[in-house]
């Protein structure tokens, strides 16, 4: 079992940043891409952006390239994402997700395991 703990939400002004953080414990080793979804109130959960841990290739949603960074510290097991240039649309509750690889964790049916969510609130 993999255990996936976010941390770092809050609340933040439009144009302001936030790192958010994912802690990943347990068969680490079976997952090879970690990554970001984000679920806002009244709207579908959709993929923010996910990494490959042995790679580091990336990918993001269009909605938050140029904006969003993704990166991991293997040797902590941490994945992260650095949002910039906030936007109220950017409000919502992000979930860090891992699956077997980077293509199939931008697919929710294809995301083997979900933290529990941080809640992050742009006000405008």
């Amino acid at each position: 079992q993999v255990q996936l703990v976010e941390s770092g939400g809050g609340l933040v002004q439009a144009g302001g940043s936030l790192r958010l953080s994912c802690a990943a414990s347990g068969r680490t080793f079976s997952m090879y891409a970690m990554g970001w979804y984000r679920q806002a109130p009244g709207k579908e959960r959709e993929f923010v952006s996910a990494i490959n841990w042995s790679s580091g290739t990336t990918s993001y949603a269009d909605s938050v390239k140029g904006r969003f960074t993704v990166s991991t510290d293997n040797a902590k097991n941490t994945v992260y994402l650095q949002m910039n240039s906030l936007k109220a649309e950017d409000t919502a509750v992000y979930y860090c997700a891992a699956a077997i690889g980077i293509a199939t964790i931008k697919f929710r049916n294809g995301v083997a395991h979900w933290g529990k969510g941080t809640l992050v609130t742009v006000s405008s």
